[in-house]
């Protein structure tokens, strides 16, 4: 099966570093590099940035179709431990259904805002694909400045999803925790929580089951989640079953963030 990553890029500016190039597309491709699947990476981002990140997302080896955007989005990110402080700095133009257009059948789409995949895009990226999304893409207010999560979606959105990967934080602040009953209000038949270093929860068929990882010290943990969502999506279009998916991605990232693949 084809499987195929959408997202703005973004340049991220960590710990007081020079802006890098950050975003779905670039870390969910270094996750499929590592595992060693086929892909296609669809990036969007302004022209004058370009050059910049072009380099660094073409050499994981991916073809890569760009679209444009009146600005790239952009962060400047902070850490404690595994919790992290994020100033907005720009959003990149919303997908339109023009541009989602891509041939794979199992799709993973990186939104860094709410406002970069609406309901009617993903509306026509669901047509004969499964299509997966990162929970971020519900929880995070389309503007600059402090990052200040809240829970008010379209739920329209995740009409059109197949498999939904969230952080922990997030489903508490989307249904208030992440045992079965609260999962099921959402509405999606397959989703993963992502809980840091304790490893993830498989929801599927109405049940919720724990898959422990290998606790990592990373410094920099940025792009986890988006090579746990890649290569999960990845497994799932392989044929593997959604806890067997789950422990090879989470896997996978603890060898990736303790610099035994890269």
């Amino acid at each position: 099966m084809s499987v195929a990553v959408l997202g703005s890029v973004s340049l991220d500016r960590i710990e007081g570093a020079p802006p890098r190039i950050g975003g779905g597309p670039y870390y969910c491709a270094r996750g499929l590099r590592a595992l060693g699947v086929r892909a296609i990476v669809v990036a969007k981002c302004a022209a004058p940035d370009r050059p910049q990140v072009l380099p660094r997302l073409t050499g994981l080896g991916f073809p890569v179709h760009w679209r444009d955007s009146t600005a790239t989005a952009a962060f400047t990110i902070d850490y404690e431990g595994e919790h992290r402080r994020m100033l907005v700095d720009a959003i990149a133009d919303p997908w339109t259904p023009e541009e989602v257009e891509v041939r794979a059948s199992w799709v993973h789409v990186a939104p860094l805002s709410r406002s970069d995949f609406p309901a009617e895009t993903l509306a026509a990226l669901a047509r004969g694909r499964r299509v997966s999304f990162d929970g971020q893409g519900l929880v995070r207010p389309a503007r600059t400045g402090l990052l200040e999560p809240d829970g008010a979606y379209d739920p329209e959105v995740l009409r059109f999803v197949s498999i939904l990967k969230i952080a922990d934080d997030e489903a508490a602040m989307l249904v208030d925790g992440y045992d079965e009953r609260a999962l099921a209000r959402l509405g999606v038949p397959e989703i993963v929580v992502t809980l840091g270093s304790r490893g993830c929860i498989v929801y599927h068929d109405g049940v919720a089951e724990l898959i422990r990882s290998r606790r990592v010290e990373a410094r920099d943990p940025t792009g986890a989640g988006d090579a746990f969502a890649a290569t999960y999506l990845a497994a799932r279009s392989a044929g593997a079953a959604p806890t067997a998916a789950a422990r090879r991605a989470a896997a996978l990232v603890a060898d990736v963030l303790s610099g035994r693949t890269s």
